[in-house]
């Protein structure tokens, strides 16, 4: 009975895997400003395009619908043509995995950097997830997997409840739970702990949040320790240097240390 949830499981996961036709980021990242930008410890959020994709971002009301946790180089692992694998991300139907940057350069993706995280819990972080490249994507609950081949409307008070993937196994995680394992770790918080909500109901669901199978990636850039790094910000972005479609670009950028000129009347 188990191979066959297993492959039906398989078969519901590679459909909910499959891109969506005509998709086009709004705004694609710089592949050398990403690459420059991100450091070991940060998470990176990715505005996916398959059909699972769509379905997190209606229940999430986020742009974002995967995240993987930047290590930095996994040992000597490479993909096939040679690039380090420096993502560590668990992907529906695959499991936990390793992946090349250049997976995502096509994406709308932002960075999301611990606030204050200690070089050896960074350490202890990244470790902890890179040992778990090779444990499953859960796929057993077929149940789970079907609620999002209907995106019908769902009341905002479930929507969060609809993220909870899984049979809750060990070896078994999503990719928001695999990320927000490794930070509780440390003991790195991603939400804040909640002494006061607007009503009961809110408290219940916030405080349900805090378990890592109810994590989003979404939670990563409201998480108010975590800093937003936009990597075009962190190369050095000056605005007299935009070439715009309907002007010219003839003049150069004013330097720095240059003081303004002041005209005397007489």
């Amino acid at each position: 009975m188990h191979w066959m949830l297993s492959g039906i499981g398989q078969t519901l996961a590679r459909y909910l895997e499959r891109p969506e036709e005509g998709y086009e980021p709004f705004t694609p990242s710089d592949p050398e400003a990403l690459r420059a930008a991100l450091k070991p410890g940060d998470v990176l959020l990715v505005e996916g395009n398959s059909h699972i994709s769509g379905v997190i971002k209606y229940l999430t009301q986020s742009t974002w619908s995967h995240a993987a946790l930047y290590v930095g180089p996994i040992g000597e692992r490479t993909a096939a043509d040679g690039e380090p694998l420096v993502l560590v991300e668990a992907v529906l139907g695959q499991g936990v995995v390793g992946a090349p940057l250049s997976k995502y350069q096509r994406y709308h993706t932002r960075i999301c950097r611990p606030i204050g995280l200690t070089d050896d819990d960074c350490a202890r972080v990244c470790t902890y997830a890179a040992e778990r490249i090779g444990f499953d994507y859960d796929v057993k609950n077929i149940f789970d997997l079907m609620r999002y081949l209907f995106p019908l409307p769902v009341p905002q008070r479930w929507r969060r409840r609809m993220m909870a993937l899984g049979s809750g196994h060990p070896t078994r995680i999503i990719c928001s739970a695999l990320i927000a394992q490794a930070f509780e770790n440390v003991c790195y918080p991603i939400l804040p702990k909640v002494s006061r909500a607007e009503s009961e109901a809110a408290r219940r669901d916030i405080l349900e949040i805090r378990h890592s199978s109810l994590y989003a990636p979404r939670d990563f850039d409201i998480s108010p320790y975590f800093a937003l790094v936009k990597p075009t910000v962190e190369k050095g972005f000056d605005y007299r240097c935009m070439a715009w479609a309907h002007l010219p670009h003839t003049h150069e950028p004013v330097p720095e240390t240059a003081a303004p000129s002041v005209a005397t009347a007489h």
